[in-house]
């Protein structure tokens, strides 16, 4: 999922996304996805869950990761890094259970950040959160809670991790989307292009 406000919900889009996780789904939630107006009943979805409409954000800010679980199959090979992006702060996190924590990113000082009283604080930016609904199947999901700049979803370190976790959370082996790479936009598939039929090709 990416897109803003994602859990502003009628009662029937929540039912039919908590049918769906009860089935055993999986969800990528990628920036504002997280955000909501109801954020006790969205964290129990993600794990966590921004209030919109509080200033709890900072803007074109640095955003230093401290990978902490560089044992996770989403995080590896992933050093500590950074970027500039958007950093969200005071959060609601779901209990029972609690997040995994992948990775946190200490709060630039940004205008927002110093008069919330929260600049310098260490706060997750990338977990994974797994749990049953209404006794279902265990369903999963992952979070990364930057992507105001698209130009990040390419970043050499975020897009790995955001391919091993969309895999990850469909219960698919780890790299299956990491094994098909082209030589470029429009290019072919690695060895070549194949054979026309009919030609001595297979």
């Amino acid at each position: 999922m990416y897109k803003g406000d994602s859990g502003y919900m009628t009662l029937g889009e929540k039912a039919t996304l908590e049918s769906f996780l009860k089935r055993g789904g999986g969800l990528v939630g990628i920036h504002d996805t997280i955000c909501t107006d109801d954020a006790a009943w969205f964290s129990t979805v993600f794990g966590g869950a921004k209030k919109h409409g509080e200033t709890n954000f900072t803007l074109d800010a640095n955003v230093p990761y401290t990978v902490v679980d560089k044992e996770s199959p989403i995080m590896q090979g992933i050093p500590d890094f950074a970027l500039k992006d958007e950093a969200f702060f005071s959060m609601t996190w779901a209990k029972q259970p609690d997040i995994h924590v992948l990775a946190t990113a200490k709060i630039d000082a940004t205008p927002s950040a110093v008069k919330a009283g929260h600049a310098g604080e260490s706060v997750p930016q990338m977990w994974t959160y797994q749990r049953t609904m209404f006794g279902g199947q265990e369903f999963r999901a992952f979070v990364w809670m930057q992507g105001h700049t698209y130009a990040n979803l390419t970043h050499e370190h975020v897009q790995p991790m955001l391919l091993r976790a969309i895999a990850w959370v469909g219960k698919r082996p780890i790299d299956s989307l990491m094994t098909v790479r082209r030589a470029g936009r429009g290019g072919p598939p690695p060895g070549g292009a194949p054979k026309p039929p009919g030609r001595g090709g297979m």
